[in-house]
């Protein structure tokens, strides 16, 4: 139950069932300057206190970057060339990353152009960096990919940052009999060091500062197993901020 001074003798009484007003006043003034901050008060309980301290409109980034690969005949290893957006680079990592492969098949007719790590010789990722900025992926950055992923396969986002310390996130893509897309929330990854030589995870990171991103990409931290053991990625985004470079 709240009770709030509304006029100058009486008060009124918000419970949650109702407000009863008492007493009646013929102040307008006081009444009308009461009752606006009974308003806000009220929807402090109903809204949670963002609503009653004002929110930036654009507090949710931006799309950073969307790459969504070339409708190019498959190649190994996927190249520069396989890449739609312009302002984007590519790079493979990794025992395996010579191995990694953009495919597509004829059939089922909507197959898309795919990264497919099933003929991975080791454990490998890819990253993609973009040209002119670093992305700021604090506050609310998120990630989201279409990907199916094959047996023990579990897809995790691996991110370079400008003083040059590889991270790989403890939140993964599992297995899945189609296509589907996932989002992650930035802000929810645990990080932990990743060793980018033999593409293994490490010690968990402190509290990294990820306001300046150099890559962002993705590993499943395992080899190639054929079609039966795998990732695939269709597309990727990321909405985050951008700093330039």
């Amino acid at each position: 139950m709240v009770r709030f001074r509304l006029f100058p003798a009486r008060y009124a009484v918000y419970s949650g069932e109702g407000i009863s007003f008492y007493y009646i006043c013929y102040d307008k003034a006081r009444i009308m300057r009461n009752l606006q901050i009974l308003v806000i008060l009220i929807l402090g309980f109903i809204y949670g206190p963002g609503l009653v301290r004002g929110q930036d409109p654009d507090y949710r980034p931006g799309l950073f970057f969307r790459e969504d690969w070339k409708e190019i005949p498959a190649e190994t290893p996927v190249t520069q060339e396989h890449v739609a957006n312009p302002v984007l680079l590519l790079e493979r990592h990794g025992p395996g990353g010579d191995s990694i492969k953009k495919s597509h098949h004829e059939k089922p007719p909507d197959d898309p152009y795919y990264i497919w790590s099933g003929t991975c010789t080791g454990n490998w990722a890819l990253t993609l960096k973009h040209k002119d900025y670093f992305a700021d992926l604090t506050g609310y950055a998120k990630i989201k990919w279409r990907s199916k992923q094959a047996g023990f396969r579990q897809l995790h986002i691996v991110v370079k940052l400008a003083d040059g310390t590889w991270l790989v996130s403890d939140l993964s893509d599992e297995a899945s009999m189609d296509w589907r897309i996932r989002e992650f929330n930035i802000g929810d990854i645990q990080w932990h060091m990743l060793n980018i030589n033999n593409i293994t995870e490490m010690k968990p990171a402190e509290i990294p500062d990820l306001s300046k991103v150099d890559q962002i990409g993705f590993t499943d931290l395992m080899p190639g197993g054929q079609s039966v053991a795998c990732s695939r990625l269709d597309w990727i985004e990321v909405y985050a901020g951008s700093v330039k470079r």
